[in-house]
Parts: structure tokens; C-alpha cells; sequence
């Protein structure tokens, strides 16, 4: 399992994937990491974490600022009885901390099955913005790139319009 910001974009590097890494202090929450935008190109995103009532395990990636209704959402995803992952559940399968959720964290997910769904709207957007696995760090990478990462982990998505 990658721990490291360092390890994960040494990953990056291996499989031709460019990037741009910017440092800031820990964030928590999109609020607070929308005070440490500026000069940072591309859209920033909100990683939710969730278990359904199946125990199916989702992680659904969109952009930072559009509101979701999880009721509404889990009708589209065909996920019944949403709630959010447990911080050790997503230690577990992600490797991170809640603040620190990030589609980049696939790689660590490996003995696990997870539903990963991309926003169409934000995959529209030529660049994007994550966390590489912690929060005090913003990573900007291709939309293309992120399908790339995806494959590379032999993580299925869906892309769909949220």
C-alpha cells in the first residue's frame, strides 16, 4: 500500500502521467481547501467515500462546489442505503485520512472491490485537481491522465452525469 505523496507520484512518473504538485497546509474539508486555489489551474474536486446497504464500497468523484443529495445520487448509481465510509473502512481500502479522499487512492484498493464514479460534468474539464494520497498537497493532472491511472490500477469506473 503507497503512505506517501512521494511513492504515489513516483507512480505517476513510471507511467507517463504529468503532473503539477502544490503544497499547503492540511485541509479538511472543500471549504478549506478552496482557500488554497489560487494559481492552481483546473477544477477542484469532492471525493465521497461511501458503503451502501449491500456493503458494496463507491467512491464518487465530482467537482468541489456542485451539491449532491445522496438519496438522489444512490437512485442514479443504483446504490441503495448510502452512508459514508468509516474513517478506518477507508483507511483500510484507500490508505487515507478523511480529508485526504482522492481517486488517486485506487492504487491502495487493490484487495478490495470498489464502484468508482467520475461526474461527467468535471471530466468534461481539461485539468484536475487531487490530493496524491495526503492532505496537504494538491496534485494536477490531465482528465485523460486520470482514465490513464485508472486502467493502470485495473479500476473500473462510469462515468456518469451526476
Amino acid at each position: 500500500m503507497l503512505q506517501t505523496q512521494e511513492e504515489l507520484l513516483a507512480v505517476l512518473d513510471q507511467i507517463g502521467i504529468q503532473y503539477t504538485n502544490h503544497e499547503h497546509p492540511a485541509v479538511y474539508t472543500v471549504e478549506e481547501a478552496d482557500l488554497h486555489h489560487e494559481g492552481i489551474d483546473g477544477v477542484h474536486s469532492k471525493n465521497l467515500f461511501f458503503k451502501d446497504r449491500k456493503k458494496n464500497l463507491i467512491l464518487v468523484v465530482t467537482l468541489s462546489d456542485k451539491p449532491i443529495n445522496i438519496k438522489e445520487m444512490g437512485n442514479k448509481i443504483n446504490a441503495k442505503g448510502l452512508s459514508f465510509g468509516k474513517p478506518d473502512l477507508l483507511a483500510e481500502v484507500l490508505g487515507v485520512i478523511p480529508g485526504a479522499v482522492t481517486p488517486l487512492a485506487v492504487i491502495n484498493a487493490q484487495n478490495h472491490t470498489l464502484k468508482v464514479i467520475l461526474d461527467e460534468e468535471m471530466m468534461e474539464n481539461e485539468l484536475l485537481n487531487f490530493h496524491p494520497l495526503v492532505n496537504t498537497a494538491t496534485t494536477t493532472i490531465a482528465a485523460k491522465d486520470l482514465i490513464k491511472f485508472l486502467e493502470h490500477c485495473n479500476q473500473d469506473f462510469e462515468i456518469i452525469r451526476l
